[in-house]
């Protein structure tokens, strides 16, 4: 049933007026609670009256007064209290419509919910969304929202995400900007279709909505080898990708002098392709659109170097013999970094193993993408010390499990040491390799 309460926090606002677990939550101010937005909006003013159904039926109200904005302490099942909405798209560039068979049944659910995108960052199209949907993100001003574009040419979108819908994704863009909702946007490059002039037109779309369109990041398009009747698309090279590294710079270089903001932000992917220098640490502007991979490189890089400058006689006097498991994209980068640790601790012997993606094929280079199995069949013959590493990018959000459904514990029990995750983050890495 939805709406169920699944736990009261301790000491909280709930806990002290007698909430209490499996309880149900029917209304706010009279309001019925559709899903975890409703709720949130609701609960926010000072004084409120929660309508709760109990475990026998009864119903009670709760006339609450707290600050404005506290929370109640209460926690739900599903996180949004309803299931998440099923995107219709039929995208060319999906990702998940390229999947192998045989992974877990959550990795073939393609969501398209504006409240995942507030709450979890997840990227939406808009085009799955009614006309009440939009109303009740202004209402609620549910923000920021971050919005999958890949192109404003309404024709060329509609082709590109085989929704009839698609085109309308500009005229709704501007009602969130009217209504002054944050958005960050997405743009999946697909050489032959968005890219060259279709993204200079996107991008010139995009920053007439600035600064409620706060920044754009172009990611280059996955292609596993598993695309069985899926549409041919080309992959970025070491070519394409230079081209569009140019392309771009001459864009941040204009809206830089326009808006004060670079505005449209490569990801890591394309500069390594082409084998150029990523952008420095302050020009990528707070790094806003790091959740797209863009400058995580150049900030991981900051980190680890600001943090060995520091480092404690303690640690550099560790001795041991560890190893790194990596993606190919992120392999010379790990190379360099290990190297900057062994020389601030020479005892230390640190081996970067390259992992080559044969589960998706070898076109997929990031590091979140790698499996177990391709970890096991890469490495079990190899002497790697008494620790692998290995980005917590690897392992689902929630849960130490691999995409192929191997979990951590089973990864070190196969290969008969201990696999430490590790965050992208300076510290959380320096401080796990020589804990």
């Amino acid at each position: 049933m939805k709406n169920v309460i699944t736990s009261v926090m301790p000491d909280s606002i709930a806990e002290e007026v007698g909430i209490e677990e499996n309880d149900i939550l029917l209304s706010v101010n009279g309001e019925k609670i559709v899903d975890i937005i409703d709720y949130r909006f609701l609960t926010n003013d000072e004084e409120i009256v929660l309508e709760i159904q109990k475990p026998n039926g009864e119903v009670w109200d709760y006339e609450i007064e707290k600050e404005y904005g506290e929370e109640l302490g209460l926690e739900f099942g599903g996180g949004i209290m309803d299931k998440a909405k099923r995107c219709s798209n039929k995208c060319m560039f999906c990702f998940i419509d390229q999947n192998p068979r045989g992974m877990r049944e959550s990795l073939y659910f393609k969501d398209d919910d504006s409240r995942l995108s507030f709450l979890q960052g997840n990227f939406v199209t808009l085009t799955n969304m009614k006309e009440e949907d939009i109303d009740r993100i202004i209402r609620y001003r549910i923000s920021p929202i971050n919005i999958s574009v890949h192109t404003t040419n309404p024709e060329l979108r509609k082709t590109m995400i085989k929704n009839k819908f698609a085109g309308n994704l500009y005229s709704i863009m501007e009602r969130l900007a009217e209504a002054q909702i944050q958005m960050n946007c997405q743009i999946v490059l697909c050489p032959g279709y968005n890219d060259k002039e279709e993204l200079e037109r996107t991008v010139s779309d995009l920053t007439k909505l600035y600064p409620y369109v706060n920044s754009a990041a172009a990611v280059p398009v996955g292609i596993t080898k598993h695309r069985e009747h899926l549409p041919n698309l080309e992959i970025f090279n070491e070519k394409t990708a230079g081209e569009t590294i140019d392309q771009v710079d001459k864009l941040q270089k204009k809206y830089l002098k326009e808006l004060g903001t670079r505005f449209i932000f490569l990801s890591d992917e394309f500069y390594i392709m082409a084998n150029r220098k990523l952008l420095d640490y302050d020009e990528y502007e707070g790094f806003i659109q790091f959740e797209n991979g863009v400058g995580m490189i150049s900030k991981f890089e900051r980190e680890i170097k600001d943090y060995l400058e520091n480092l404690s006689e303690d640690h550099k006097s560790k001795i041991k013999k560890v190893s790194i498991a990596t993606g190919h994209s992120a392999y010379e980068f790990m190379c360099e970094m290990a190297k900057c640790i062994m020389e601030k601790c020479p005892n230390v012997q640190i081996d970067v193993y390259k992992i080559i993606n044969n589960f998706f094929g070898d076109t997929i280079t990031v590091s979140g993408l790698v499996t177990a199995t391709d970890i096991i069949d890469q490495l079990k013959d190899k002497n790697l010390g008494e620790t692998l590493y290995i980005p917590r990018s690897m392992l689902k959000a929630d849960e130490e499990i691999f995409l192929d459904n191997i979990t951590l514990e089973n990864l070190s029990d196969i290969m008969g040491l201990e696999v430490v995750p590790c965050l992208n983050e300076g510290k959380d890495f320096i401080d796990k390799i020589l804990k």
